[in-house]
C-alpha cells in the first residue's frame, strides 16, 4: 500500500523528502518513478493549444502532466500572438499569478527580449542581444524572497538563423550527480556555495551580492530548487575540492551533451512553461531585408506550475518516507 507524502512541515520536509541525502529510500522510490516513462526527445515534451487565451482542460491537464514529470512542456499555437496579455493569461490559467519584477522587464512584469541598440538601458545584458546564453537557471542571483519558481517563453518572431533552445530538467541532473557521487550533491547544498557578485551600475549598486546554495528544498512547495549558472566571469565558487568536483561534472556534461538535454528552435506561436529548469540559447542573426527578428516574451514568476508539486506527482510510500 502507498500513501502520497505530504511535505507541508519542517519535520516531514527534514526527514521524509527525497532529496534529504540521508534518506536512500526515499530517493530511490522517487527516482523510478521520476524515470519511468520520461520523455526522451523535445517532440515528448510538445503540446497543441488552440487558444492561449482559453486553454481547455484537456489540455492544461496534458500541460501540467508534461510539466510534472519533465519540468518543462513546450506549447504550440496557430497564431504567433503578439499581445503580452495573452502571455498573462496563459501564465494564470497555469496557476501562475505572481510575477517577478525584474529591473529589465517592461512596466507589465513581461519582458521582451530583443537584440537592443546600444545606449538602452538593457546594454550590457546578454539576453537582449544576439550573444549565446549559457547553461543557467532564472534569477539565480534574487534573493530567496523572490525564488524564480517558474517561466514562460513565448516565441512572437524568430531570427533568421540560429537561436536555439537546450532545456535539462534540473532533477535529472540531480539523479545523475547523486548517482556519481553523493557527496557532490551534499557540497552543492551548502548555504555558501555560491556567490554573485553585485549588480553595480555608474557606482550605484543596483542589487545586492547574493550568496547561497545550489540545490536546495523550496519550502514553499517541498520540490527541488536548483540556483545555477555556468557563467565563469565574477562569479565565486566555495574553495572545497568536492565543489570543484561538482562543478567539473556539470561543465563536462554540458559540453558532451546527454540523452536528458532536449534542444528547440521556438517558432512563432510557440513557447516553453517551465519550473525554471536549467536552459541556455545559443547565437542567432536577425537579417533586416528579410525582416527576421527574433521576438521572445519571457515572464518570470515566483509560483511554480500547478499540479507539479512533489506529493501531488508521486506515491513514496509509508516505509519509503520515514522508515
Amino acid at each position: 500500500m502507498t500513501t502520497k507524502v505530504s511535505l507541508t512541515n519542517t519535520q516531514k520536509l527534514s526527514d521524509c523528502s527525497p532529496f534529504n541525502l540521508d534518506n536512500e529510500q526515499a530517493y530511490q522510490a522517487w527516482r523510478q518513478q521520476k524515470l519511468s516513462a520520461y520523455p526522451r526527445s523535445a517532440a515528448a515534451l510538445k503540446v497543441e493549444i488552440g487558444d492561449l487565451a482559453a486553454i481547455t482542460p484537456s489540455e492544461l491537464a496534458e500541460l501540467t502532466r508534461i510539466c510534472g514529470k519533465a519540468n518543462s512542456v513546450i506549447y504550440q499555437c496557430q497564431s504567433s500572438y503578439s499581445d503580452k496579455e495573452l502571455v498573462r493569461l496563459l501564465g494564470q490559467q497555469c496557476g501562475l499569478t505572481h510575477l517577478d519584477e525584474n529591473i529589465c522587464a517592461d512596466e507589465d512584469g513581461i519582458s521582451g527580449l530583443r537584440v537592443m541598440p546600444d545606449g538602452s538601458r538593457h546594454e550590457g545584458y546578454i539576453p537582449y542581444t544576439s550573444k549565446p546564453i549559457n547553461w543557467h537557471t532564472d534569477g539565480y542571483y534574487n534573493t530567496v524572497e523572490h525564488t524564480i519558481r517558474a517561466m514562460i517563453l513565448h516565441c512572437v518572431s524568430d531570427s533568421a538563423s540560429g537561436g536555439e533552445n537546450a532545456i535539462m530538467d534540473h532533477e535529472i541532473l540531480y539523479i545523475l550527480m547523486r548517482d556519481h557521487d553523493p557527496d557532490m550533491v551534499r557540497a552543492l547544498m551548502q548555504p555558501d556555495v555560491m556567490t554573485i557578485p553585485a549588480n553595480i551600475e555608474n557606482g550605484v549598486s543596483i542589487r545586492a551580492e547574493q550568496t547561497g546554495p545550489v540545490f536546495s528544498l523550496d519550502p514553499v512547495s517541498a520540490n527541488l530548487h536548483m540556483r545555477y549558472t555556468a557563467r565563469k566571469r565574477s562569479i565565486e565558487w566555495k574553495q572545497d575540492p568536492l565543489v570543484d568536483k561538482a562543478t567539473a561534472f556539470m561543465d563536462e556534461l554540458f559540453a558532451k551533451g546527454n540523452e536528458y538535454i532536449f534542444h528547440t528552435r521556438l517558432n512563432p506561436g510557440e513557447g516553453i512553461i517551465s519550473n525554471n529548469a536549467l536552459h541556455n540559447r545559443s547565437a542567432f542573426n536577425d537579417d533586416d531585408a528579410a525582416n527576421k527578428h527574433r521576438l521572445i516574451y519571457r515572464a518570470r514568476y515566483l509560483d511554480r506550475v500547478q499540479s507539479t508539486d512533489l506529493n501531488q506527482l508521486y506515491e513514496l510510500g509509508e516505509n519509503a518516507c520515514c522508515g
